[in-house]
């Protein structure tokens, strides 16, 4: 099938200059003073508005829990 209507590079160009990606809006955890994205749990506090939504010291506890675990299992296999 033959194209009937081509775009021109300028009329694929007008349309594509929306598609620019834009800075992510960042604003300051009021608790631990840190950069945060909008409308997300502090990664560094774990709270939310005012209100303690996640425990990040016990989620770092797990996760190093988590990792000793798998390099207890390496060290087994290699031998």
């Amino acid at each position: 099938m033959v194209v009937r209507m081509r775009h021109t590079r300028s009329h694929t160009a007008n349309r594509r200059s929306h598609h620019a990606l834009k800075a992510e809006a960042l604003s300051i955890c009021p608790n631990c003073k840190s950069p945060v994205s909008r409308h997300t749990v502090c990664k560094n506090c774990g709270e939310y508005r005012g209100r303690k939504i996640v425990n990040v010291s016990a989620a770092i506890e797990k996760k190093a829990k988590k990792l000793k675990k798998t390099e207890e299992k390496k060290e087994t296999e290699k031998k």
